[in-house]
């Protein structure tokens, strides 16, 4: 794909997003605000606190659903100055919420760091150093199903047709949640569970908590850049590689020489041909995987 059309193709899923390349703080002054809701994780004693979109459109019957989990940085954009509220989410989170709202789903961004304390999120490098109560692989995944949990039970929201997405952090959190074991531990059959799931860049060491083995009980597709400055392409293809089975549906897009956060709208991560690429890319893997799943019209 060429710079010219892959910056095309960007330019299109940002404009059926509703998300043009500026700042957090004018997007969400300059379109409609989603719900603040609260909804308890599943680790039985934190309230979390989520912002739900909902779809561009009315559509007969119930409509499918995303939960989103962001990275290490928290949902809330930098320019947030302390404020940290449905105005602050970052333009990654403003773009795939409407990105999946423009596509007739209701999007829950979930802030797992804010109700425990740390709502500026944690720098890179620091992961050994981050607290057990925000662990991605044993705690998260608690909290992506509270939020499966809430939409569930949301009267315009089909149960049998929620996504799974996150980032770095939370797109580990994604994996783990997916895990065979991790439904079981919460108690719910395959069928009660997610319907598919997208991680964007996770770090696929998963902490050894599955160096035994890991199953996905629905489809998974992992989305990594080989430049990834962050995280390691090869242990995640090592991850699929090594869990190769028929019954276990764990796939991976490698993009190459994209970054970390290659996803991000602004300048910066755009800034780089292969990102712009990558985005372009990802956009119509997400659309067409979600599709296929969640029977997206």
């Amino acid at each position: 794909m060429t710079d010219d059309v892959s910056r095309r193709s960007l330019l299109l899923a940002l404009s059926m997003s509703g998300l043009a390349m500026s700042t957090p703080l004018a997007n969400a002054q300059s379109a409609e605000l989603p719900d603040t809701v609260h909804f308890a994780s599943r680790d039985g004693r934190t309230n979390l606190v989520g912002y739900l979109f909902k779809p561009a459109a009315a559509n007969p019957g119930r409509a499918p659903a995303m939960v989103h989990l962001h990275g290490r940085r928290g949902p809330y954009s930098i320019l947030a100055h302390g404020r940290y509220d449905a105005t602050t989410l970052t333009q990654r989170h403003l773009f795939w919420a409407r990105f999946w709202a423009a596509r007739g789903c209701f999007v829950l961004v979930v802030d797992s760091f804010a109700p425990r304390g740390y709502p500026d999120g944690f720098a890179a490098g620091t992961h050994a150093q981050r607290p057990a109560e925000i662990d991605e692989v044993r705690v998260r995944p608690l909290d992506a199903y509270g939020g499966l949990q809430f939409l569930a039970q949301h009267g315009d929201i089909d149960p049998a047709r929620i996504g799974l997405q996150g980032w770095s952090n939370g797109a580990s959190t994604a994996l783990a949640a997916m895990a065979t074991g991790t439904l079981q531990s919460v108690g719910l059959a395959p069928g009660a569970g997610f319907r598919a799931a997208l991680a964007f860049y996770p770090g696929c060491g998963l902490n050894d908590a599955f160096r035994d083995g890991y199953a996905a009980y629905a489809p998974v597709q992992i989305l990594i850049g080989t430049a990834d400055e962050e995280v390691s392409p090869q242990s995640c293809e090592a991850l699929v590689a090594d869990n190769h089975r028929p019954d276990n549906p764990l796939a991976i897009m490698v993009y190459q020489q994209a970054t970390h956060d290659f996803d991000d709208p602004g300048k910066k991560r755009q800034g780089i041909p292969a990102n712009v690429a990558a985005f372009g890319e990802a956009t119509k893997t997400a659309a067409a995987f979600m599709g296929r799943w969640l029977k997206l019209a």
